[in-house]
């Protein structure tokens, strides 16, 4: 009898999750445009409040972490044979472009805004509407641009701040800060960053 429990209660947890797996897929094609070959994993997560265009995910890249845009702006576009690690967080107000065969390990945080304001009071309310009512529709969070090139990989716990660029084929090192360009195969490492030899 209690070999039969477990059964059913394996049974209607697999199925439960299943359910929910697939609930989660049909919000991720909804809020995103992906490819048909882009597999979004178990961990990885979507959050766009504007239109399904605003992140796009190319051929055969694995998404394991997450893609937020915000509501007053923001673009994700990854490209083909891309990997976002496990816990890495993309969070756009203005545009993240990340071209193909990129490598991003787990626990990396890439953003191309200051996330609230920079004024005390200012930052207070937004906060008290971030809880209230989501991401505001009108906030200057000094947004700026980043790039990261075909070919680039970025290590484990690797920070990336707005406004950068980084280099084809260029090696962000486990655990650095980038808040300047990365030159084409460049190594970097540490805080601050700095160049440690050239890769091909």
């Amino acid at each position: 009898m209690k070999l039969f429990i477990q059964k059913v209660i394996y049974t209607f947890y697999s199925y439960f999750k299943n359910y929910i797996r697939e609930r989660e897929i049909l919000s991720f094609q909804k809020n995103a445009t992906l490819h048909s070959g882009a597999v979004i994993g178990q961990t990885g997560r979507i959050g766009n409040n504007r239109d399904s265009s605003a992140i796009k995910v190319g051929d055969n890249t694995i998404v394991n972490g997450e893609l937020i845009t915000f509501r007053h702006g923001g673009k994700i576009e990854i490209g083909d044979w891309c990997y976002i690690g496990v816990n890495t967080r993309i969070w756009s107000a203005k545009n993240i472009s990340i071209g193909d065969r990129v490598l991003i390990a787990h626990n990396v945080n890439i953003f191309d805004q200051n996330s609230h304001p920079l004024n005390s009071k200012e930052r207070h309310l937004d906060q008290m509407h971030i809880v209230e009512k989501g991401f505001q529709e009108n906030i200057d969070l000094k947004e700026k641009e980043i790039i990261i090139k075909d070919d680039a990989w970025i290590g484990f716990n690797a920070t990336i701040l707005k406004g950068v660029t980084i280099g084809k084929g260029a090696i962000i090192g486990a655990c650095t800060l980038i808040t300047e360009d990365v030159p084409d195969f460049a190594v970097v490492v540490g805080n601050p960053a700095k160049i440690v030899k050239y890769t091909t």
